[in-house]
């Protein structure tokens, strides 16, 4: 496993990071099946192979997710190997301030995470969505609050226009508050849309990407049928992949995916990562797990040859950009 640094900060991750979104799944969807007894075996592997990041939210599975990570994971290592990255912002519960980024909520999400973490601090500490009530001002104000008590290490944001990205920057540099360093946002092969202004933003002002879905829901192994389902449990049962979602440009890009990797005597889904690893800004893609396996490829992938500039040209030029949602 590599280790890089996230952003232009002190803080070095594994540079793949483990996504805690199936943890506490169990019953809720048709592939996710992981709970406090598989949890184990899957934090496990991970250390075992390199990976030390670690993302969860607390909406994920109502906080389930960031509690199985408590009991299980965080006995499992040293802290201070440990980097955990964890999320706020999105409705927890039909309370009137039980959502946003506004100071209150943030002050008491923030203590409930680290108590569901059994933690005393998060390593980054990411706006999962912005409402469009709390001025930017008061979030950033607290933000940078969090960073001095010592309850969070860094900041960062996740999927938001690049304008109010950009905000949150120029707000920590004009108040000399806490400056983000990592944006998790929706990017891979096939949803490439963040190239126009998110990623170049980032690259510019010395942010780290670690984008989710890097595998595009698992259509990037090369698994799916044009007609729908697939190899998978996931792929037949995931309510988000259904027949005729991907156009034919789409499935140019996983044939020829699927071809380099053939040629590479490597997997579709390493062939995937080693293209996310060209782009420089890139830090740490955040990967789900339905098997053991997925975890040792990812890993493996990290040690792989980088892609030639012939073969990036060859998975980009089937792509077509998305018009902007208005």
């Amino acid at each position: 496993m590599k280790y890089v640094p996230l952003g232009r900060s002190g803080l070095m991750v594994s540079r793949v990071c483990l996504g805690g979104n199936s943890w506490g799944a169990k019953g809720r969807r048709g592939w996710g099946k992981f709970d406090a007894d598989e949890a184990p075996a899957y934090f496990r592997r991970a250390l075992d192979v390199g990976i030390t990041f670690f993302d969860t939210a607390d909406t994920y599975n109502a906080g389930r997710s960031e509690e199985i990570m408590g009991a299980t994971l965080m006995k499992m290592a040293p802290r201070d190997e440990l980097v955990i990255s964890t999320k706020v912002g999105i409705r927890m519960s039909d309370k009137p301030n039980d959502v946003g980024t506004g100071r209150k909520h943030l002050m008491a999400s923030l203590d409930a995470q680290l108590k569901r973490l059994g933690t005393d601090h998060i390593d980054l500490y990411q706006v999962h969505r912005l409402d469009p009530h709390t001025p930017l001002e008061e979030t950033m104000y607290s933000l940078d609050q969090l960073v001095r008590a010592g309850k969070v290490r860094y900041i960062g944001g996740s999927t938001m226009p690049a304008y109010k990205f950009a905000q949150m920057l120029m707000l920590a540099d004009w108040k000399s508050y806490a400056r983000p360093v990592a944006m998790q946002n929706l990017y891979n092969l096939i949803q490439r849309e963040e190239e126009l202004e998110m990623n170049r933003l980032c690259a510019e002002q010395g942010v780290g990407l670690i984008p989710y879905s890097p595998l595009a829901r698992g259509f990037l192994a090369g698994n799916r049928a044009r007609q729908g389902g697939g190899e998978t449990e996931r792929s037949r049962n995931d309510a988000q992949v259904k027949a005729g979602m991907y156009r034919d440009c789409d499935w140019q890009t996983v044939d020829r995916l699927k071809a380099i990797a053939g040629q590479r005597g490597i997997k579709p889904t390493q062939a995937a990562l080693l293209w996310l690893w060209s782009k420089s800004y890139m830090a740490a893609p955040i990967i789900g797990a339905t098997s053991l396996d997925q975890l040792d490829d990812a890993a493996k992938a990290s040690e792989l040859a980088p892609l030639s500039a012939e073969e990036i040209a060859s998975l980009e030029e089937p792509y077509q950009f998305r018009a902007p949602a208005v």
